[in-house]
């Protein structure tokens, strides 16, 4: 996942993305490349999005899973991720292709090439534009971070759960979840 050395502009994204087969994301001009996911990546992803499904049927809230676009504005910046879960409450945004907005709540499972970005580059571009949660899930550890937007719109420390815990929504909460069901 090594972004090219300088800074190009979303539009030039744009035509590099059309004529790629690959998983791209684009924050701060530069371009990052998504390698595929491990097996228990996936199994994580898959869980969860089982839980969220079920949380949020029939509720305003819908959520998507990986490989989905979310584009993101701050300033005079476009950016483009792909978290591995999204919950969206504001529909609007809502394309054919991709979400334009600011999800409520977005959810990033960690592995080794992703891990520095998660924490640094996507955590400070989520919360620059305002997602309200952000989870980072650790596979490997068996934990889940949860990292709430305060007053002052910056994250708070975050809320640490571990394998035999059940996990609790900041925002949606009722959103309770065992993650003995999610790490098998």
């Amino acid at each position: 996942m090594t972004p090219q050395e300088k800074e190009i502009s979303y539009k030039k994204f744009l035509e590099i993305d059309k004529k790629s087969n690959d998983n791209l994301e684009f924050i701060d001009g530069k371009i990052y490349l998504l390698s595929a996911p491990s097996v228990i990546h996936q199994i994580v992803v898959t869980n969860l999005s089982t839980e969220f499904g079920n949380y949020f049927k029939g509720k305003e809230c819908r959520h998507f899973v990986a490989p989905f676009d979310v584009v993101l504005k701050h300033e005079d910046k476009t950016h483009r991720v792909q978290p591995d879960l999204t919950v969206i409450c504001d529909k609007e945004g809502l394309g054919e292709q991709n979400y334009i907005g600011v999800p409520t709540l977005v959810v990033e499972v960690l592995s080794s090439s992703t891990a520095s970005n998660d924490f640094i580059k996507k955590m400070g571009l989520y919360m620059k534009v305002g997602v309200k949660e952000y989870w980072i899930i650790s596979p490997q550890n068996k934990t889940v971070q949860i990292f709430n937007l305060n007053e002052d719109d910056f994250y708070s420390e975050p809320i640490i759960y571990s394998k035999e815990d059940i996990v609790k929504s900041v925002i949606f909460k009722d959103l309770i979840i065992k993650l003995s069901d999610i790490f098998e």
